[in-house]
């Protein structure tokens, strides 16, 4: 059999299908382009790109930005007015943001949120009128752009945002100091509200994705089971990824979910999810499970590890050790791909000691 490409090894394991070697990439928004990333390629490392499928419109939703200082710190403020009312969220960011990949700093770290849209009760009416007046365009060209680039080396992903309940926990009012779970608490009726009406609006996004030309859609969930509780989980998220589902099972799409946290409480439920990717799974010391102890909860589907990066600060010969540890715990087993990384820049030296391990895995 003639050896297969990057793109077919990657693809034949997220399928659940045996591909002649244990496949391994890196994502292009943390990959340096130069001398040992050439390499490591060469040495059969693959390249992956997220893409989304299409553009949004908010009709009706006037957003204006300027810039603003708030406790000493120089931040971006965004401000949405619609006819209900106005809200604005501060957005913080470290040199070289949006001049280097996917809207990163130089350091590799994306803007952050130092204050949301949800502040108050009365802040839930206008970002509805903002949810419930968004259109989404199909865009395909973006994904078809990466796919001529591409090639064979590498897979390209359609890219969606956070999954409805994920958009309120993270990007709009935020789980830090428990500001989430007192809105559950306090005004359950706005946030139950607010989640329908956002799973409503996404209902075309599905769509396009589905149909757009990428073999995988792709949902960066940034799921903990700290913050995303067994029920929350079960009644806000797993609904949401069998709407998307309904879309991309027809057309022997698969879906891929960002798990980069502790996982052990929802085992369980993601084995009966109807995710097929298990993405950014980083192991032990980084969250609560073992790759073996995944893949005998998950065995319906395939798991993209994220490579720890506690492990890659301890050097570059601890990093061998446990990219070692890593291919005796995978098993031969044909459903796990290895990222390197799916958080952050890998030095040139870690690069090589993952390289030098993954691209003589067996299965």
């Amino acid at each position: 059999m003639a050896e297969m490409t990057r793109r077919e090894r990657i693809l034949a394991s997220a399928r659940g299908e045996r591909p002649d070697k244990l496949p391994f990439f890196h994502w292009w928004r943390h990959s340096q382009t130069g001398a040992v990333e050439r390499e490591c390629r060469n040495r059969g490392m693959g390249l992956n790109y997220e893409r989304p499928p299409a553009t949004s419109t908010m009709h009706g939703v006037d957003i204006v930005e300027s810039r603003a200082v708030v406790g000493g710190l120089t931040v971006i403020r965004r401000t949405y007015s619609t006819p209900v009312g106005s809200v604005y969220e501060d957005e913080w960011r470290e040199p070289g943001t949006g001049q280097w990949h996917g809207n990163r700093s130089w350091k590799d770290v994306t803007p952050w949120l130092t204050s949301r849209l949800i502040k108050g009760p009365d802040d839930y009416k206008v970002v509805k009128y903002m949810v419930e007046n968004t259109e989404y365009i199909a865009d395909y060209f973006p994904i078809e752009q990466a796919m001529d680039w591409l090639g064979d080396e590498g897979v390209v992903v359609a890219m969606l945002p956070h999954s409805p309940m994920q958009m309120l926990m993270i990007d709009w009012i935020g789980s830090e100091e428990g500001r989430f779970f007192y809105h559950m608490a306090d005004y359950p009726e706005l946030v139950e509200d607010l989640y329908h009406a956002i799973s409503r609006s996404r209902q075309p996004l599905y769509k396009i994705a589905a149909e757009s030309p990428a073999p995988i859609t792709f949902w960066g969930d940034n799921v903990d089971g700290q913050l995303v509780t067994p029920s929350i989980f079960e009644r806000y998220f797993m609904p949401e990824y069998e709407k998307q589902q309904a879309y991309l099972k027809p057309l022997g799409k698969i879906l891929s979910v960002h798990f980069d946290g502790r996982l052990g409480v929802l085992k369980d439920l993601i084995a009966r999810s109807a995710v097929d990717i298990v993405e950014a799974f980083h192991p032990f010391p980084m969250s609560d499970m073992h790759l073996d102890d995944a893949l005998a909860a998950w065995p319906g589907k395939t798991i993209w590890v994220g490579f720890p990066a506690s492990i890659y600060a301890l050097g570059p010969d601890a990093t061998r050790e446990y990219a070692e540890d890593l291919v005796r715990r995978a098993a031969g087993s044909p459903r796990v791909a290895i990222a390197m990384s799916t958080e952050n820049i890998v030095s040139n030296e870690n690069l090589l000691a993952v390289t030098s391990v993954l691209e003589k895995a067996t299965l």
